[in-house]
């Protein structure tokens, strides 16, 4: 499909959650500190959808978070407990699959078996590291968003 940048993403999650409905659970699962903002924004993509979002970092069930729009913010993670079990989306983030996390593919696989079975999942990743390292081959996507971060330039 033909989206681009940073908004060619977020309209990409956009369309793929668009035939859910209000009181739809979506989890983002994801590293500490680098998939975390991430999820705040594709989260605020879809503010005026009705879904409960919550945020699980580093596939670590017992950590779940819920997530809530502050007016005037964005969508933020809080320290609100939140129950992830039985969720219509499990969004996976690409940071998890960095080399220096200690989440393994199977580590996700497992949270997926454990929270729900029956969930849309899908992936967003940048640079084919899902691919790279071999996650496409153990978690049973239904999706996955790449996307290309090159070249990075300052001047």
């Amino acid at each position: 499909m033909g989206y681009k940048g940073i908004g060619g993403i977020l309209t990409a999650f956009r369309d793929l959650v668009d035939e859910f409905g209000e009181g739809t659970k979506i989890v983002f699962v994801g590293s500490v500190g680098v998939c975390t903002p991430l999820a705040e924004l594709l989260a605020y993509a879809v503010r005026n959808k009705g879904f409960e979002m919550i945020y699980i970092p580093n596939a670590d069930v017992k950590h779940a978070r819920r997530m809530k729009l502050v007016e005037g913010i964005g969508y933020r993670v809080t320290d609100d407990r939140a129950d992830p079990m039985n969720p219509d989306v499990i969004l996976i983030l690409g940071g998890l699959a960095m080399p220096k996390y200690p989440t393994t593919a199977e580590d996700v696989l497992k949270m997926i078996k454990e929270i729900g079975t029956d969930a849309m999942v899908l992936g967003l990743s940048f640079m084919g590291s899902f691919e790279k390292m071999g996650w496409r081959k153990v978690i049973p996507f239904d999706h996955v968003i790449d996307g290309v971060i090159d070249p990075v330039t300052v001047e």
